[in-house]
C-alpha cells in the first residue's frame, strides 16, 4: 500500500486550491457579462467563495511545512486580490443600477415639463393669433364708420369698435402672463435638462471604468 507524505498531500492540496480559486476568478470576470442584477447575485456567491478560500488559506498556511509557504502566501494574495476587486465592481453595479433608476425619473420629469413648455408656447401664438384678427377687425370697423348712413349705425360701430378695443387690452394682458409662463418652463425646462445631462455623463464614466476594470481583468486571466 502507498503512502503519502505530509508534504505530498499538502502538494496536493495546495494544487487543488490553486485550482479552486482559478475557476472562482474565472466565475467572476464571466459574470460581468451578466444582466447587473444576475451580475449581483453571482459576485455575492462568488464573494462567499472568495471569504471560504481566504479561511482555508489561512488553516493552510497554519498546517504545511515552511517549503510550501511561497505557495501559500501567493495563494492568499490571490485570494485577497480577487475579494477587493470583486468588492469593487460590486460597487460600480450596485452605482449604475442607482444610475439607471434615477436616469429613468428625470427622464419623465423632462418630458413632463417639455409638455408643459410646448403647451405654454401654443398658448402664446394662438394668443397672438387672436390678436391680430381682434385688430383687423377694429380696422375694418373703423373703416366701415364713415360710410354709415344713419346714427343708430353709426352708434351700433362705435359700440363694437369699443367692445373690440376692450378685448384687445384683454388679450395684450393675457399674453404678457402667457409670456412670461413660456420663459419659466423654457428656464425649467432647461435646467432639468442639464441635470439629465449630468446623470448621463455620470453613468458615460462608470461605463467607461466598468470597461477598463473588464479590460484590466481580461489581460490578468491565466
Amino acid at each position: 500500500m502507498m503512502h503519502v507524505s505530509p508534504a505530498g498531500r499538502d502538494f496536493e492540496c495546495n494544487g487543488d486550491f490553486l485550482e479552486v480559486i482559478l475557476r472562482m476568478k474565472e466565475k467572476y470576470n464571466d459574470c460581468r457579462l451578466l444582466h447587473p442584477k444576475q451580475e449581483i447575485l453571482v459576485m455575492r456567491r462568488v464573494f462567499f467563495c472568495m471569504t471560504v478560500l481566504s479561511a482555508l488559506s489561512a488553516c493552510l498556511f497554519g498546517q504545511t511545512a515552511s517549503s510550501d509557504t511561497q505557495t501559500l502566501q501567493a495563494l492568499r494574495s490571490e485570494v485577497r486580490a480577487l475579494r477587493q476587486e470583486l468588492r469593487a465592481s460590486l460597487n460600480r453595479t450596485q452605482s449604475m443600477q442607482i444610475l439607471l433608476a434615477r436616469l429613468q425619473l428625470q427622464e419623465g420629469v423632462v418630458a413632463k415639463i417639455s409638455d408643459r413648455a410646448n403647451e405654454s408656447r401654443q398658448k402664446v401664438t394662438d394668443t397672438h393669433v387672436h390678436q391680430k384678427e381682434l385688430e383687423m377687425e377694429l380696422k375694418r370697423l373703423e373703416d366701415a364708420l364713415s360710410s354709415v348712413e344713419t346714427p343708430q349705425q353709426q352708434a351700433d360701430l362705435q359700440e363694437r369698435i369699443k367692445r373690440t378695443k376692450s378685448e384687445l387690452e384683454v388679450m395684450a394682458s393675457l399674453a404678457q402672463q402667457q409670456q412670461t409662463l413660456e420663459m419659466q418652463s423654457e428656464q425649467q425646462l432647461r435646467d432639468e435638462q442639464d441635470k439629465l445631462g449630468a446623470i448621463e455623463s455620470q453613468l458615460d464614466e462608470l461605463v467607461r471604468l466598468m470597461g477598463s476594470a473588464a479590460e484590466t481583468s481580461g489581460h490578468n486571466r491565466p
